[in-house]
């Protein structure tokens, strides 16, 4: 009954972080800042609770340490492509190719975490694959939905390795130990890289917005998402996390007023169909 309860409180967990993230869209198209902007801000935010922690911490399990390092080399190049494609083309192109992890999750999980292998997950691939062909097409003639679907692809991979690395991470941390100390070698990573060009050029309301965003969706999604993860494992998390599309391909149509289609409609309810149809595997 209780190992039950855990997985109820982790799916909870989960499909909550994966929410807040669906609201991403609007915090990148309504903050006035570039992807990488929004990416930068949103690691600083997240990274604060780590003055308050490093004390109390114990860093003997080498193997947890070194999957934290993982943790946040991935997402800084996470977050710079994620946020880059939301801000080269449409939404729906940008956050389904981004969740193509999930699936990679499924696939490598039990291989890396010797978790137990999912038998639906190989039959959902192809469903999946011709689902996001059916997207690709909402890309205008400019190129941007193309390259849009490019960066969200490249961000997908990263996002499964830190799906991987996390569960890996949460052995020996906290989930906000987790959340907070990644994100200051993704913090750092961001501004060696791209320099000024992940800091604001402006401080205004736009700024604002988006620390609130880092705040709601980067900091409490993340502690959200760190608090799930141990619960249900990292195949359940990446499935379940098909929220995130939902959430913001809606968005995308009714508040940002982008088009949409009968057959990039089938396409999103393939990709999550499928996403959906491995999570409720026993």
């Amino acid at each position: 009954m209780e190992q039950a309860n855990q997985r109820r409180a982790g799916i909870v967990f989960v499909a909550a972080a994966a929410s807040c993230w669906g609201t991403w869209p609007l915090f990148v198209r309504y903050g006035g800042q570039s992807g990488l902007v929004v990416g930068f801000l949103t690691m600083l935010v997240m990274a604060l609770p780590a003055l308050g922690l490093r004390r109390r911490l114990r860093f003997d399990d080498r193997g947890a340490l070194a999957a934290l390092l993982v943790v946040g080399v991935a997402d800084a190049a996470n977050v710079a492509l994620y946020f880059s494609a939301l801000e080269e083309g449409p939404v729906v192109v940008a956050v389904l190719t981004h969740y193509l992890a999930p699936l990679l999750v499924g696939l490598t999980a039990p291989l890396l975490l010797a978790e137990p292998r999912s038998r639906r997950a190989p039959w959902a691939l192809p469903v999946i694959l011709a689902g996001l062909w059916l997207v690709l097409p909402a890309a205008d003639g400019s190129g941007s939905g193309v390259k849009a679907g490019l960066l969200g692809g490249g961000s997908a991979v990263f996002y499964a390795a830190l799906v991987l690395a996390s569960r890996r991470a949460a052995v020996s941390f906290p989930p906000l130990a987790v959340t907070s100390f990644h994100a200051v070698v993704s913090a750092a990573l961001l501004l060696l890289f791209f320099r000024e060009r992940a800091l604001p050029t402006q401080l205004d309301a736009g700024v604002a917005l988006l620390v609130g965003g880092a705040a709601l969706n980067g900091l409490m999604g993340g502690l959200f998402f760190n608090l799930g993860l141990p619960r249900v494992g990292a195949q359940l998390t990446g499935v379940l996390t098909y929220l995130e599309p939902v959430v913001a391909a809606v968005l995308g149509v009714v508040v940002l007023h982008e088009s949409a289609s009968l057959v990039t409609g089938a396409g999103l309810v393939m990709m999550v169909g499928a996403g959906a149809w491995v999570a409720l595997e026993r």
